[in-house]
């Protein structure tokens, strides 16, 4: 996929009318964005398959695929789901403008087009785009991968690694951005999905309703075998590392051995070889530790 000079936003503009063109790409080459052009909606979507633009702007009479019909096509597409799309037209009724809306735009200019009134449009819904993503790369960054779907299954939107997420439940060359979900659903907090990749489990569960057809999801990713990785990073033995898992959970002692079919008194002795070898002294301070680790995988 080619990337776009990461210092200059990019603008794709889509029009039959050569005219439009040149006069979008000097009015944007000299407001210091880079230029992508498409004198069609399917040349269009072959842009976007190499490189995502930072907005777009769509023209709404075009022969072959109209720009209602291209809007729509961009739209669906998961990868630009945080890429605003200004639609041009001439027409200026009610209903043509709704139907933009519908299709997906975020906002739209007349034609003929006001030059400084189009730069001022496509610098604000740049900016609220900007804020999105920080606030998305946040929500990342906290660990809180999230996306919204349809009722349907249909994925509105993701934050960046509930997107990379995504693709390994789906396949890493399947582009479909329509989950399977359950019915009827449970209640927030509910498990929704379970898929194994490799030594881990992606857990996808219901979050709550954001809007009316919006259901708000969160991806987790858990170690299958958790006990491997405290045995590896604490350099415990099997058995120890099974034991600081269930304290991790907030296990007792005599929890612990029931769960695990031994007396009480092996459970403490354990715990001691914990403590020895980690170099913690209680044990709050051993669950934390291992939690800690846990979430680091």
């Amino acid at each position: 996929m080619t990337v776009p000079d990461p210092s200059r936003k990019s603008v794709l503009v889509i029009d039959d009318d050569p005219a439009v063109l040149g006069l979008m790409d000097e009015k944007l080459t000299d407001g210091g964005y880079t230029v992508l052009l498409a004198q069609s909606g399917m040349a269009a979507l072959a842009v976007v398959a190499r490189t995502l633009p930072d907005l777009i702007m769509v023209d709404a009479l075009m022969p072959g695929m109209n720009g209602w019909e291209v809007c729509a096509a961009l739209h669906d597409d998961p990868r630009l789901s945080l890429v605003p799309i200004i639609f041009m037209t001439g027409l200026t009724e009610t209903e043509h403008v709704i139907r933009a809306f519908e299709a997906g735009a975020a906002d739209y200019v007349t034609k003929p087009l006001r030059l400084e009134e189009v730069m001022a449009r496509i610098g604000v819904r740049m900016e609220s785009a900007a804020r999105i993503r920080a606030a998305h790369g946040a929500l990342d960054h906290a660990g809180r991968f999230l996306l919204a779907t349809s009722h349907a299954g249909d994925v509105l939107w993701a934050t960046p690694q509930a997107g990379l997420v995504l693709r390994e439940l789906s396949g890493a060359n399947d582009t479909d951005a329509t989950l399977r979900l359950p019915a009827p659903l449970p209640a927030p907090g509910g498990v929704l999905m379970r898929h194994n990749v490799g030594e881990n489990e992606l857990v996808l569960t219901l979050v709550g309703v954001s809007g009316p057809d919006e259901l708000l999801l969160r991806i987790s990713r858990q170690p299958l075998f958790p006990q491997r990785i405290l045995q590896d990073r604490l350099g415990l033995s099997a058995r120890e590392a099974e034991v600081l898992l269930w304290i991790s959970r907030g296990k007792t002692s005599r929890d612990i051995a029931d769960i695990l079919q031994v007396s009480p008194r092996t459970i403490d002795k354990h715990i001691e070889q914990i403590y020895n070898k980690t170099g913690l002294s209680t044990r709050a301070a051993a669950a934390a530790t291992a939690s800690r680790l846990l979430q680091e995988r």
